[in-house]
């Protein structure tokens, strides 16, 4: 059983690991991970080739010359968050937040040392959230680290994304880790604006949440991976918070032996959900993983067959079409949901390795953070305005 770092970004690596792993150009992708011890799917389109959108991916030049971005926010088109790492010689690096003014980026800040964010969350330009090696909030002036709660495994808590409800909660999702990542358990934990606190979970064994997002205070999906075990291949996971307590919903199964995960998922307007992610085959080629809430049940929808097409982001913009971004290596991926035909195509890829994606509020622009395909770690951005 071959195995990874969970899905998503740098998600896994953690100090003093995460330099090395770095500097050597390890970097945690995401797919299938062993623990110790789909049907529904629409007609298969062929492997489309990437079209040209209505506009083009512009690179914009970052103050940061070797690292990593992971994760990025928009409020607005000249109100957009990234947060990454620099890193210093060989040995040595620092985590740092950048914001985009409209015209260009620059460096806001240095977050604490040793938070190494790998999700974002931005309610305003003096609320914001970074999670990583625990998480940091930053006031408009100040970030101030706060301690996530114990989880009752007994492991340590490494949260992997972030979401914030209408009632102003703000909720983390990732997993406990008592000994390694394979021994790991899905963890999900809320601010309630003085401490973090940990949520009961079904009994679901061992795996990981990837991703979360919000309908409404009493309506929260959150996303991963159940690990695969013996003969039983790692399975989609899906939970869901009612207001009251958090639930296990049946996600789409795979064909005998495919092994599927969940990196992110998003809510759109119209009140649907989609989740997405990947899917291992018995050739052994990953490729993407995409299913949609009907209201009753999550159904897999069909994907171009992108080999290493693996899908981290996924969200909607202003205009109503559902994004969805990923890729491993030197493979990078943009798809675009035809509401119309009801497919997914595939778009004009940004040409960098995907860490992070987001839409932006009041624009048809995409924006993507990570690194350039060339090079030895270089920060790279960029900017799709359709």
């Amino acid at each position: 059983m071959k195995t990874h770092t969970p899905a998503g970004g740098l998600r896994g690596l953690r100090w003093p690991a995460l330099t090395a792993a770095l500097t050597a150009g390890v970097i945690g992708l995401g797919g299938v991970v062993a623990a110790d011890t789909g049907q529904g799917t629409s007609t298969v389109p062929g492997a489309s080739a990437p079209k040209t959108p209505a506009g083009r991916w512009a690179a914009t030049p970052v103050p940061v010359e070797k690292g990593d971005l992971t994760a990025v926010a928009a409020l607005g088109r000249d109100k957009v968050w990234a947060v990454g790492y620099r890193l210093i010689g060989n040995s040595g690096g620092e985590p740092v937040a950048l914001r985009w003014d409209g015209s260009a980026w620059k460096e806001e800040s240095k977050l604490p040392a040793g938070t190494w964010p790998q999700a974002l969350s931005v309610g305003s330009e003096s609320d914001i959230w970074a999670a990583g090696s625990g998480t940091a909030h930053w006031d408009g002036t100040t970030w101030t680290r706060h301690a996530l709660a114990a989880d009752a495994s007994g492991g340590r808590v490494a949260p992997d994304a972030l979401a914030r409800s209408s009632d102003g909660t703000v909720w983390a999702v990732g997993r406990a880790v008592p000994m390694s990542v394979k021994n790991g358990v899905p963890s999900i934990q809320s601010w309630n604006g003085t401490a973090w606190q940990a949520h009961t979970l079904p009994e679901v064994g061992k795996g990981e949440l990837t991703a979360l997002t919000v309908v409404a205070p009493d309506d929260i999906w959150a996303v991963g991976s159940s690990f695969a075990t013996g003969a039983t291949p790692q399975r989609a996971l899906v939970l869901h918070w009612d207001g009251t307590a958090w639930k296990q919903v049946d996600a789409p199964a795979g064909p005998a032996g495919e092994h599927r995960w969940f990196g992110a998922a998003t809510a759109t307007k119209s009140g649907a959900v989609w989740a997405v992610g990947g899917r291992l085959s018995a050739d052994g080629v990953e490729r993407p993983f995409t299913a949609r809430w009907n209201g009753e049940k999550f159904t897999a929808v069909a994907a171009p067959k992108v080999a290493d097409g693996r899908l981290r982001a996924v969200s909607q913009s202003t205009d109503g079409t559902v994004w969805a971004a990923g890729g491993k290596g030197a493979v990078s991926v943009l798809l675009r949901w035809d509401a119309g035909d009801r497919r997914w195509e595939r778009e004009a890829d940004p040409a960098l390795q995907v860490r992070g994606f987001t839409t932006v509020p009041g624009s048809r622009a995409l924006w993507t953070v990570g690194i350039a395909k060339e090079g030895d770690m270089v920060p790279s951005v960029a900017r799709l305005t359709p």
